[in-house]
């Protein structure tokens, strides 16, 4: 049962989603934390968002898409879609902070929830797309 759960892709994206969630948001808490009084929001969003990218990059390429070769291309797809995802954070972050004065830790476990659907459809489609030759398909 564990082997036919860990062949679907969704479910691994899942395991792993986990993982790289709970990772993010730990270094963004522990960073705001640690440096919150010292550094604005705004630069520990950047802070842990160079963290969590390069850690989330090698656990979807790795274990979720199981792609192989050169992974510079992938590599910069990927980043572009966390630019999207990192924009949108810095946009709604100020206002749910700012403006509807939610706490730092709240306002982005609100924010993470919101990205998590719309990065798979797009990893799946772009940074990792089935159309590259380079993928595996198991």
């Amino acid at each position: 049962m564990i082997r036919k759960v860990w062949h679907n892709e969704k479910i691994r994206y899942l395991i792993i989603g986990v993982f790289n969630t709970f990772f993010g948001y730990s270094v963004f808490a522990i960073l705001w934390m640690l440096w919150g009084k010292s550094i604005h929001y705004v630069g520990i969003l950047s802070i842990s968002h160079a963290i969590n990218v390069t850690c989330a990059f090698f656990g979807y390429r790795i274990f979720v898409f199981r792609k192989k070769g050169d992974g510079l291309g992938d590599f910069v797809r990927f980043n572009a879609v966390y630019l999207g995802a990192f924009i949108f954070n810095i946009v709604v972050l100020p206002i749910l902070i700012e403006g509807m004065h939610f706490h730092p830790l709240v306002a982005q476990a609100f924010v993470v929830i919101l990205t998590v659907v719309a990065s798979y459809i797009l990893h799946r489609r772009f940074s990792f797309g089935s159309d590259n030759p380079k993928i595996v398909k198991k």
